[in-house]
């Protein structure tokens, strides 16, 4: 549930969507939930891509790719959340943000299966992408609105936001219709 949206520059971040924790337990996340996180990282970029084309889009969404990459490559190496199966593909250290660790680890596994990895990881993000920017194309209106809002005002808080999208989207239904593609895109 988004907390706050702006266009103030914080960082290196040009804007900031900031989200309420969700209910559910942090410790057991569902690979929906886990995915469904990977497409609203990959929402800015596929904005750019979907408003300017595809020319256009530019190096804002470099911390989002770093980050959703990140996560898909748990998914398929920690969790055994992809084609590969149930395994857990590296030792626990090399998970964190230690490079020499992470190299160490990489070499110690087989060619084929470093690259049926990356095709995992390839798999989800390239996946993901494709439902952000069908969310961006379905939302169109309320982006456009909201862009202009945030224009004006640079902040919006999130029953501001909430009640402009609204206007355009029966945030329930849509809520549960992208759990169900979510979910089908989890589970293929």
């Amino acid at each position: 549930e988004v907390q706050k949206v702006t266009l103030i520059p914080r960082g290196q971040a040009r804007g900031l969507t900031w989200f309420l924790p969700g209910e559910e337990d942090p410790a057991l996340v569902s690979r929906q939930q886990i995915f469904a996180g990977i497409v609203g990282g990959l929402g800015g970029r596929a904005a750019e891509e979907v408003v300017f084309g595809e020319p256009e889009v530019t190096t804002g969404a470099a911390g989002d790719l770093q980050q959703v990459t990140r996560v898909a490559r748990r998914m398929v190496t920690a969790f055994g959340m992809s084609e590969i199966g149930p395994w857990a593909l590296a030792e626990p250290a090399a998970q964190g943000g230690d490079v020499v660790l992470r190299m160490l680890a990489r070499s110690s596994m087989s060619e084929r299966l470093a690259a049926d990895i990356d095709a995992a990881v390839r798999t989800i993000v390239d996946e993901a992408y494709e439902v952000a920017k069908a969310h961006v194309r379905r939302n169109r209106a309320a982006i456009d609105q909201l862009v202009d809002v945030l224009m004006e005002k640079e902040t919006l808080g999130g029953d501001e936001f909430r009640a402009i999208l609204s206007e355009h989207v029966d945030i329930g239904k849509e809520r549960r219709e992208t759990a169900a593609r979510t979910q089908q895109l989890a589970t293929a």
